[in-house]
C-alpha cells in the first residue's frame, strides 16, 4: 500500500497525474506538461514536493565515528550547518544508497536518504551502530519542498530574511523560517539550477506549498512532477540510486570518486574497493545521433561487440535532443566514441560525451 504525502491533496487539487513511486503516491506531471515544467526550473522556477525522501536523525558522543564508519566520504572536518554527499556501501563495496549527511552541531546529523531504501537504509544503520549514538527515523515528522530554478532565490526573499538563507551551496541554516513557518533552509537541489530544499514540519506543508506558489507567479513559478525532475537530472547527469548505481555496482564504477575517501580509516566496503582495484567500468555519457530515444537496459555495442548498457535515457527538453547514461567498459570509455545502442530490435547511434550534459552559468 502505497503512502500519501503531506502534500497528496494539494497535488490532486492542482490536477496532478497521480502515480506510485518509491512507495508514496506522487505527481508525474501537472496540467502544464512535463516539457513546460522542465523549462520553467531552467528559465524561471518550478516547486517540487520531495516529502518521500527519509529523514534519520544521528546523535551521540559517537555519531561522527558512525558515519565514518557507514559512509565512504569524510565527515570530520564538516562544519556546523554544512552538508555533504556520500554513498553508503556494502562490504562488497556495491553501493546501499546514495544521500546526504548535515551537521547541526556536534554529536547531531540529519541524515537524508532516498525513499524506496529508508526502512533498509535505516536498519542497516542500526545493525552496524556502536558505541554512544542513537538513529532515529523521522520521516514521518518532515515535509520536503525543493524549489528550484534562476528565480529561486528571488521568490524565497520575499517569503524570509537573510538569515534564513544559507549563504553557500550544500550549507543549511537549521533554524530558518519562511512565511512564518519554521524550516531547515538547504542550499541543495536535484536539478542544476540554484535554489533551496526546505524541511518543515508535515502539519505545515501545505502552508507552505500555497505560500510559495502565490509569491512566485510573477517570477513564472509552476508546481513540477516527477517526469520533469527526472528530465533535470538527467540533463544535469546526476546518477539515480537504482539506475546508475545499486547493491552490484561501486562507487567508483558510477563515477562518484569525489565522494569515495580511501584514504580514511577504514569504512564499510572499503577493504572490497581496494581489492577491486582501477574500475573496469564507467559511467559515461551518450548523445543520441540517430533517430530515436534510448531507455534504461538498453545493450550498447561497439564494433558489434557488447560494451555495456545504458542505466537511464529520455529527451531533454532544454538540450533539445535525447541522451543516455551508461555502464561501459573503462578501456572503452572515451568521448567521441561512436556506438549502438539496442532499442527494440534496432540499433540507435549515439556518441559518447562528457558529463554533465547541461550545466548552468552562474
Amino acid at each position: 500500500m502505497e503512502r500519501k504525502t503531506p502534500l497528496y491533496e494539494a497535488h490532486v487539487k492542482a490536477g496532478g497525474k497521480i502515480v506510485p513511486f518509491g512507495g508514496y503516491l506522487l505527481p508525474v506531471q501537472y496540467e502544464a506538461g512535463v516539457i513546460k515544467e522542465h523549462m520553467a526550473v531552467r528559465q524561471e522556477a518550478g516547486l517540487f514536493d520531495v516529502s518521500h525522501m527519509g529523514e534519520v536523525l544521528c546523535e551521540g558522543k559517537d555519531a561522527l565515528a558512525n558515519l565514518q564508519m557507514l559512509l565512504t566520504n569524510n565527515f570530520d572536518n564538516l562544519v556546523d550547518g554544512q552538508a555533504r554527499y556520500s554513498p553508503m556501501c556494502n562490504e562488497q563495496g556495491g553501493t546501499i544508497d546514495d544521500l546526504i549527511v548535515y551537521k547541526r552541531c556536534e554529536e547531531h546529523y540529519l541524515i537524508v536518504v532516498n525513499a524506496a531504501n529508508r526502512e533498509k537504509d535505516f536498519q542497516w544503520m542500526l545493525n552496524h551502530q556502536f558505541g554512544e549514538v542513537t538513529f532515529t527515523d523521522v520521516s514521518d515528522d518532515y515535509a520536503q519542498l525543493a524549489l528550484q530554478g534562476p528565480k529561486a532565490m528571488e521568490i524565497l526573499r520575499k517569503l524570509t530574511t537573510e538569515e534564513s538563507i544559507p549563504k553557500k551551496y550544500y550549507h543549511a541554516v537549521f533554524d530558518g523560517e519562511v512565511a512564518g513557518i519554521p524550516c531547515i533552509v538547504s542550499k541543495t537541489g536535484y536539478t542544476g539550477e540554484d535554489g533551496v530544499e526546505l524541511y518543515l514540519s508535515s502539519s505545515r506543508a501545505e502552508e507552505m506549498w500555497d505560500r510559495l506558489l502565490e509569491a512566485g507567479r510573477d517570477e513564472g513559478l509552476i508546481p513540477c512532477g516527477l517526469g520533469a525532475r527526472d528530465t533535470l537530472r538527467m540533463e544535469a547527469a546526476m546518477p539515480l540510486y537504482g539506475h546508475e548505481m545499486n547493491e552490484e555496482v561501486t562507487p567508483l564504477e558510477t563515477g562518484l570518486g569525489f565522494a569515495v575517501k580511501m584514504k580514511k580509516d577504514d569504512f564499510i566496503g572499503k577493504k572490497a574497493l581496494e581489492e577491486k582495484g582501477e574500475p573496469s567500468r564507467k559511467r559515461v555519457g551518450l548523445k543520441v545521433t540517430g533517430r530515436g530515444i534510448i531507455r534504461e537496459e538498453q545493450k550498447v555495442y561497439l564494433d558489434g561487440n557488447q560494451i555495456g548498457q545504458t542505466t537511464s535515457g529520455t529527451h531533454c527538453p532544454y538540450l533539445g535532443y535525447p541522451v543516455a547514461m551508461a555502464l561501459v567498459d573503462a578501456d572503452h570509455a572515451e568521448d567521441g566514441t561512436k556506438v549502438s545502442v539496442e532499442v527494440r530490435g534496432r540499433m540507435v547511434e549515439a556518441e559518447m560525451v562528457p558529463l554533465p550534459f547541461y550545466k548552468r552559468n552562474k
